[in-house]
């Protein structure tokens, strides 16, 4: 790893704490993120973003264990292998455990959840020790951030952003319900 990331990964890490929103590369677009538990730096994010609170969000983590306090694993019992050997740069639709906050999972039972394939948002997410959230860097309705000069643009010259590279994706991530197979975003 370059000096670069490290001090942009450390610095990324601190606002988390801080429940600040960061800026990241995806495996596609750069995402926005912050604290999932966070009321604070959800508010943030939603205001930033200018997004309803019922949409939900979806959490990106670095392995499966991160997502085991969000998701209903009884009920995926027999579809953990698919979402542990996700190959695909996919988005899984999973039942949401019981009570987990309204701006995680919108107006459903189901939480979105991706285990990244991007070695710097995977880093981040190792070492921060949880998962984030994760959509993607534009104000609703509008093209998603592909690069950091377009993040400033749109978020602020200081605004905190992950150094790092995009990945091969064309496109977000599909999102599928992993009970159903039903294919929900192309």
């Amino acid at each position: 790893m370059n000096t670069i990331f490290i001090k942009s990964l450390k610095y990324c890490i601190k606002k988390l704490h801080e429940n600040k929103v960061i800026a990241y590369p995806t495996e596609s677009v750069f995402g926005l993120g912050c604290n999932p538990d966070s009321k604070i730096a959800v508010k943030k994010l939603l205001f930033l973003k200018n997004r309803n609170i019922n949409k939900g969000f979806i959490l990106i983590s670095s392995n499966y264990s991160q997502l085991v306090p969000y998701i209903s694993e009884k009920k995926i019992l027999n579809k953990k292998k698919i979402l542990l050997e996700n190959k695909f740069f996919l988005t899984y639709l999973v039942p949401a455990v019981q009570g987990i906050p309204i701006w995680l999972t919108g107006s459903s039972k189901f939480i979105a959840v991706r285990i990244t394939k991007n070695k710097f948002i995977k880093n981040l997410c190792f070492i921060y020790g949880k998962p984030i959230i994760s959509t993607s860097a534009n104000i609703s309705g509008y093209k998603p951030c592909l690069n950091n000069y377009e993040i400033k643009n749109v978020f602020g010259k200081d605004f905190p952003i992950l150094k790092g590279f995009l990945g091969d994706g064309k496109k977000p991530s599909k999102i599928v319900n992993l009970l159903t197979g039903e294919i929900l975003r192309e």
